[in-house]
C-alpha cells in the first residue's frame, strides 16, 4: 500500500478537535512520511498562536497565512498534512488539497462537544454558547468537507492508532481516483 501511494501527499481535513494531528503523527509514522501541522507552521511563521493571530490581526489574516502555507507546502511529496477546521472554506485550497489524498475525519457533534468544553485556544469558539458556535461552524463546512477523497467517521471507543488502521485499510479503495485528479 505505501508503494501504491507514490509519495502522494495526505491532507487531513475535520472540524478542530477531531484528532488530526494526532492520527496524522501516527499516520505518517505508518506510512513513512514526514508529518506537517499547517497551524504548527503558521505558528513559527508569525511568532505568536492562532489565538493572537485572531486577536491582533483578524481571521482574514489567519486566512491568507494558512492559504500561502498550504501552497508551499503541496510542491512537496510524502507528507501527511493536519490542515486547520477552516481551510475548507477558501476555494483556492481546494486547488492546493487536490494535489494529494483528501481524508475527512468526521467525528459526532456531540464527542466534538466534550472533547472542546475546556479547549480555550479555539478563536472561533471564544465567548459564550460555545455549542452554538460549533455545530455553526460544523453546519458552514460539511458540505466541504464532504468533497473529501475519504471519509472517515470516528467513533468514541475508537483509539488514534484503530483509526489510522481504518485509514490504511480504506485508501486503497480511493487511490486511483486521487491519482487521476493529481
Amino acid at each position: 500500500m505505501i508503494n501504491s501511494l507514490q509519495g502522494i501527499n495526505i491532507y487531513l481535513i475535520g472540524m478542530m478537535g477531531t484528532g488530526k494531528t494526532t492520527v496524522g503523527k501516527l499516520l505518517a509514522q505508518y506510512l513513512g512520511y514526514s508529518f506537517l501541522d499547517i497551524d504548527e507552521v503558521i505558528i513559527k511563521i508569525a511568532g505568536k498562536s492562532i489565538k493572537k493571530i485572531f486577536m491582533e490581526e483578524g481571521e482574514s489574516t489567519f486566512r491568507q497565512l494558512e492559504s500561502k502555507t498550504l501552497s508551499e507546502v503541496c510542491a512537496y511529496t510524502k507528507l501527511t498534512i493536519a490542515t486547520g477546521g477552516g481551510v475548507v472554506m477558501k476555494s483556492i485550497n481546494w486547488s492546493y488539497l487536490h494535489h494529494g489524498l483528501i481524508i475527512w475525519l468526521d467525528m459526532p457533534l456531540e464527542l466534538l462537544y466534550k472533547r472542546l468544553l475546556n479547549d480555550n485556544s479555539r478563536p472561533l469558539l471564544q465567548g459564550p454558547d460555545y455549542q452554538e458556535k460549533l455545530q455553526s461552524l460544523l453546519k458552514q463546512r460539511e458540505s466541504l468537507y464532504n468533497r473529501a477523497d475519504l471519509r472517515i467517521k470516528l467513533h468514541q471507543e475508537e483509539t488514534p492508532e484503530i483509526i489510522v488502521s481504518r485509514i490504511v485499510d480504506t485508501i486503497p479503495s480511493v487511490l486511483k481516483n486521487v491519482k487521476e485528479k493529481t
